[in-house]
């Protein structure tokens, strides 16, 4: 046997590694040969292997020795698909044996027939188709070409599939056998070819019954063939030869959908790879627009134009049309719909409206055109004229396209009227102080014109009724009426022979005044509105008279306090006259027709306030400036004269109406006295006892008028004693005894500490004797005259002695003093 020995160096010459363990495995292995991997073993200086099959391992059928620097080698001539023992010894120079190990290996399978059959799959693989091999557990394809490609392909089964190779491009193919152990060696080879590559569509529906498909050139195609087919029927397929780069397709349904694919042959007759199949659909048949309306979207006007989808909805591809509607005034709508709105339009145009539907393909061909006029445009300006008294025309400009008009008229009481006509006017019934709404609409065929301006038109307000005038002043009167329909405000006037007055007021009530007394005026109520202006046709007159002028120059001659004399300028046609003096006792009143009366029973002490009016049937005049007068102070009713000394007296008297000061006076034979005072009383000195007096008096205003006031007479009281003593007399008793001139009754008071005694003198005796008088006392001794009606004078004065005692008896009598009465 001849055994061919394969060295493997691996360059690890100066490498040297000691191994704890001597090691050999198997690297790899083919269907006659096994590669080993040993590892280095220290002093070896030659390895070598025997091989021995593992049913007999004692049965060594070959060897081979390697030199000491190399690790790795392979065992050829062996047989396929079969277990072997490997054995590897490690020697010295010598050939002794250092150390030995061992391992099993399999062989790979034996040589494949050639592949069978290599058929294209499509432009960049191969089906290929083998024989398959006992033992072996896959399969490789060897796949090389001309330029050097080179590819290794593992399969497990026949037929086997080779990708991603080159389009017509020819490839050398072999196929190997795999198992545990390894491969077998390449079959022989057999040589093919990939087919064209597919050509790149570019599909396009020019029209909705024809599809253009074009691609570019294939290197080394001869001829194409193209296929279309209805992708709702089968049975539609149609097939097209072509040498070209380009086909149109015609006859084909609109809005269809079509697949279409497309392969190219080569100079040997063989069919290319086909494209993949692209989906174009024709354009949509050209639609029919049967309706345009007018339709309102949220108050905008728009063309609701319809049209037939009968075609569309027998396809099932409708849901991919697009149908858009365009008008020559630059309006579109797009719709998947049967219908779209145009918007906005306006009043009096006129469209040309031209719908087309689109797929994915393009557009249809438009519909027929359609023109279609909106509504008219509102009429104005609108104008009211009246004719006549409640009777008035309306009128406006005629508008193209109109057919016909209506006019609204609205009252302000919630009445409406309506007028129908062709022509550009209307006649409508308008009564005074009513505001007309009025609006015209145009119509045609497409429905109304919008609404136009409003004409807002009033009519002159109605003339006022139940006019009233009344005197509220002297130069003012008073207008009263009814309100009258429409009128917003109102002019009122008053006319004289020199001048007119005039008011403005919105209420039905108004004065005029700053009018000339005791004059005639003609009154006119005028009704006014902001939007009509005045009704001057109001020209109902009445008339009315103001009150008289004022008394002038008033003159007041007082004659006494209870009569006065007044009189006045006046210059009125027809007035009474009355003169009224207000004072605090209240109104006095003289009445004339005259220039002068006389104002009687007046009060004393009074200030009055004196004027004068004027009264006629139209009322009363204002007063007459007032003058004012004061009558003389009343005389106090009540006057008392009280002696309080001897020589003085009292005088009080009660109040006086309109006395401001007083001078009273008492006087006699032997002299007077007299006090001027603000006050209700007054002392007077200078009296003379035993006197008769005259009282009078005079009361003074704050101006200085005067009343003289006279009162009964008055008598001044008895003369007090004088030289008044006390004497003791026998026993217990003592005397009293005084001196005077006057012959009156006297009563002698003697009034001690714990006793008081007390004794009387009839007339012309001038002592009195006190009996049991008690001793050792100081007494105050008083003696007073009697009055003519028997009172005692009280302002005499006491005088003080002191009673002492002898025994049981009376001792001394001293005097002590003189004392006034307190």
């Amino acid at each position: 046997m001849k055994w061919l020995v394969i060295f493997v160096l691996l360059g690890i010459c100066s490498q040297a590694a000691t191994q704890s363990a001597f090691k050999i495995n198997v690297f790899s292995s083919t269907s006659k040969a096994v590669t080993l991997r040993w590892t280095r073993y220290e002093s070896a200086s030659s390895y070598m292997i025997t091989v021995a099959p593992a049913s007999s391992s004692s049965n060594t059928i070959a060897f081979v020795r390697f030199g000491p620097t190399t690790v790795m080698g392979t065992v050829n001539s062996l047989s396929p698909n079969t277990n072997y023992i490997f054995t590897i010894k490690a020697l010295d120079v010598s050939d002794t044996l250092l150390s030995s190990t061992t391992t099993e290996g399999l062989t790979g399978p034996d040589l494949m027939d050639p592949i069978q059959k290599v058929t294209p799959k499509d432009c960049t693989s191969f089906m290929v188709e083998f024989k398959l091999q006992d033992g072996a557990t896959s399969y490789i394809v060897r796949v090389e070409d001309n330029n050097g490609f080179f590819r290794e392909d593992p399969v497990n089964f026949s037929p086997a599939e080779v990708t991603s190779l080159t389009p017509f491009t020819e490839y050398t193919l072999s196929i190997m056998s795999v198992n545990v152990g390894g491969r077998s060696q390449p079959s022989l080879p057999v040589t093919a070819k990939t087919v064209l590559p597919p050509p790149q569509l570019n599909t396009s529906s020019p029209t909705s019954d024809s599809i253009i498909v074009s691609w570019t050139p294939i290197a080394q195609a001869v001829q194409y063939t193209v296929i279309s087919i209805h992708i709702f029927d089968s049975n539609s397929a149609r097939t097209y030869n072509t040498s070209g780069t380009n086909l149109t397709i015609s006859g084909l349904d609109s809005g269809a959908l079509y697949i279409i694919s497309c392969f190219a042959w080569d100079i040997e007759g063989r069919k290319g790879d086909s494209s993949l199949y692209t989906n174009q659909t024709t354009r949509p048949p050209t639609p029919y627009i049967y309706n345009v309306t007018v339709v309102q979207r949220n108050n905008v006007s728009a063309l609701d134009v319809a049209w037939d989808t009968v075609m569309y909805l027998s396809e099932v591809l409708y849901d991919n049309t697009l149908f858009q509607a365009i008008s020559n005034k630059n309006l579109t709508c797009e719709t998947d719909s049967g219908s779209c709105n145009l918007s906005p339009v306006e009043c009096g145009e006129v469209h040309v409206i031209e719908v087309t539907a689109s797929n994915e393909a393009g557009p249809s061909y438009p519909s027929s055109p359609v023109n279609f006029t909106t509504f008219p445009c509102p009429p104005q300006p609108l104008a009211v004229k009246e004719l006549e008294d409640g009777n008035c025309m309306l009128t406006w400009d005629t508008v193209p396209y109109a057919d016909s008009y209506e006019a609204i008229i609205e009252k302000d009481d919630g009445s409406e009227e309506t007028c129908n006509t062709t022509s550009n006017n209307c006649t409508f019934p308008c009564q005074c102080g009513y505001t007309f709404l009025i609006s015209v609409f145009a119509f045609n065929h497409a429905g109304s014109s919008p609404q136009g301006p409003i004409l807002n038109y009033t009519t002159l307000p109605c003339c006022p009724g139940d006019v009233s005038i009344s005197a509220v002043s002297t130069d003012t009167l008073e207008i009263i009426w009814t309100a009258s329909r429409g009128a917003e405000l109102y002019q009122t006037q008053a006319v004289d022979t020199s001048e007119v007055i005039l008011c403005n007021d919105t209420a039905t009530v108004c004065a005029l005044s700053d009018l000339t007394c005791d004059n005639t005026y003609r009154v006119v109520v005028i009704p006014c509105n902001e939007i009509t202006g005045c009704n001057r046709l109001c020209t109902s007159q009445h008339t009315a008279d103001t009150a008289p002028c004022m008394p002038e120059n008033l003159i007041v001659n007082l004659s006494n306090s209870s009569y006065i004399g007044v009189s006045w300028a006046a210059t009125n046609r027809a007035a009474t006259y009355t003169v009224t003096a207000v004072g605090d006792d209240g109104k006095h009143n003289c009445t004339t027709p005259g220039n002068s009366c006389v104002l009687t029973d007046l009060h004393c002490g009074s200030k009055y306030e004196i004027s004068a009016i004027a009264s006629s049937a139209a009322g009363q005049s204002l007063p007459s400036y007032s003058d004012f007068v004061e009558t003389e102070p009343c005389c106090p009713e009540n006057l008392t004269v009280h002696q309080a000394t001897q020589a003085m007296t009292d005088v009080s008297w009660s109040n006086a109406i309109g006395a401001h000061s007083f001078i009273t006076s008492l006087r006699s034979p032997r002299g007077h006295a007299s006090c001027h005072t603000q006050d209700s009383h007054c002392l007077m000195g200078c009296i003379t006892c035993g006197t008769n007096y005259t009282v009078t008096m005079q009361a003074f205003s704050h101006t200085g008028l005067s009343s003289s006031c006279t009162y009964q007479g008055f008598s001044s009281s008895p003369c007090c004693p004088s030289g008044v003593g006390l004497y003791r007399m026998t026993g217990n008793s003592v005397r009293v005894y005084w001196r005077s001139t006057g012959r009156y009754s006297f009563v002698a008071d003697v009034v001690g500490t714990s006793n008081s005694y007390t004794c009387s003198a009839s007339q012309g005796t001038y002592s009195c004797d006190i009996d049991n008088i008690q001793c050792g006392d100081v007494y105050h001794v008083v003696v007073a005259p009697l009055t003519p009606e028997g009172s005692k004078v009280t302002f005499c004065s006491q005088r003080l002695y002191s009673v002492t005692c002898s025994g049981t008896s009376v001792g001394m009598v001293t005097y002590r003093g003189k004392r006034s009465v307190g």
